[in-house]
């Protein structure tokens, strides 16, 4: 019995031994697995053992561990797509097969005025304007939609194209839509029209009076005195499509800034005089009063002479033709702090209040009805804005308060210490 006992008590010990072996190991794969449960990939498992059970565990963790790093590569993926998806002008939004939002991204979020948490709502909650709602819908159809204008109220109206596409259609994997902000290209699309139609109207009146007249010379015989005055006016419209193709040939080349300056100190009285110097026949005729007038601490400005020669040329001619037959008009250059501003006034009519923006843009005139026909291109004050802009100025508008008009060009007195000239 005595052996027998002790068989037993050494099967019993053997049991226990290999039963808390078992446990630890147990234990440790379960650690292990809860590790993994929580998302730790990192650390790989020790003391697995290399029977059985240790190789299945260590299979396990092998198998895990290149699951976490695939996951890794998939979450860092997703978040350089978010990345871009965040950074794009576009609106973007992608919705499940249910309807509801995965992803949106800010510039969406914002021409939409979708609330700040909108993923996980259907969109039909939160998209409010029923074009792009009919995209999205079609799109989760297995339909390609044709792309949607949509207009949209952001304090002013702006235009935008939506495009929604079926994502893994087969499965009815959901939809992603795209809205392309289009605004500043339809305004230059109606720029490029009223470009082409103001050309045209501007070349048609002198052309159909050339026309005319030519006629009039080729079907009738007419005298000297006549046939000469057919031909003054022939001539007079003839440079008046020359100066309009002239300042459009500029307005391209500043345009496309290939205007250079050759800039000095220029002397402010002397600039001025000359500019009424050249216009005196037109002063005369008008039998107008033109004055200028410098302050002793704005009698230099920094430019190019030529182009500062042409900016108050065009502005004076500009008074000169609304103003009153026996109006006054006065150029006056006073100093504000580091830069000279040089104001060219008239007696006119005045501008109205809602169009002082709008005398810069090109072929814009005032209502013919409150003056005499300027004559002019209609381009005059656009060259003044560009070449003011190319000097680092700033031009404007005015009303005066005792009657007229009254446009400042700001420019700089000196050189800056790092300017160079061209």
């Amino acid at each position: 019995w005595t052996g027998l006992g002790a068989g037993l008590l050494a099967a019993l010990v053997l049991t226990w031994a290999t039963s808390a072996w078992l446990s630890r190991r147990v234990k440790a794969i379960a650690a292990l697995a809860a590790r993994y449960r929580q998302g730790d990939f990192t650390r790989p498992a020790t003391d697995l053992g290399r029977d059985e059970l240790g190789i299945v565990a260590r299979v396990l963790d092998e198998t895990t561990r290149d699951l976490g790093a695939r996951l890794t590569d998939v979450a860092r993926e997703r978040a350089h797509m978010d990345a871009v998806l965040q950074g794009i002008a576009e609106g973007a939004v992608l919705v499940d097969r249910g309807g509801r939002l995965v992803i949106s991204n800010t510039a969406i979020r914002a021409m939409l005025r979708l609330p700040d948490d909108p993923e996980g709502r259907h969109f039909i909650e939160v998209v409010r304007h029923p074009e792009v709602a009919a995209q999205l819908t079609a799109a989760l159809t297995g339909v390609r939609p044709v792309p949607a204008d949509v207009q949209l109220d952001h304090g002013s109206r702006r235009a935008f194209i939506a495009r929604a596409v079926p994502v893994d259609a087969d499965r009815g994997g959901g939809a992603v839509l795209v809205l392309h902000d289009v605004t500043e290209l339809r305004q230059a699309d109606q720029a490029r029209r009223d470009f082409v139609a103001n050309v045209s109207h501007e070349l048609r009146t002198p052309l159909t009076a050339i026309r005319g007249y030519v006629e009039a010379l080729l079907d009738s015989p007419l005298d000297r005195d006549q046939t000469q005055k057919f031909l003054a006016i022939v001539a007079r419209h003839a440079a008046r499509m020359e100066r309009l193709v002239t300042d459009l040939l500029r307005l391209a080349r500043l345009d496309a800034r290939q205007e250079t300056l050759d800039q000095t100190l220029c002397q402010t009285q002397p600039l001025l005089a000359a500019v009424v110097a050249e216009m005196d026949n037109a002063v005369e005729a008008r039998d107008l009063r033109v004055t200028t007038r410098v302050n002793p601490d704005a009698e230099v400005v920094f430019g190019d002479p030529a182009k500062l020669h042409d900016v108050f040329r065009n502005l004076l001619e500009n008074a000169i033709n609304y103003s009153p037959q026996g109006g006054e008009i006065e150029m006056a250059a006073i100093r504000d702090g580091n830069v000279v501003d040089v104001s060219v006034s008239d007696s006119g009519p005045g501008i109205p209040e809602g169009e002082l923006n709008r005398i810069f843009e090109r072929f814009y005139r005032v209502d013919r009805s409150r003056t005499r026909d300027p004559g002019g291109t209609g381009l005059g004050l656009s060259i003044v804005r560009h070449l003011v802009e190319l000097h680092g100025g700033r031009v404007w508008a005015l009303n005066r308060k005792g009657g007229g008009a009254v446009v400042h060009v700001r420019l700089p007195d000196s050189a800056p210490p790092s300017a160079s000239t061209t």
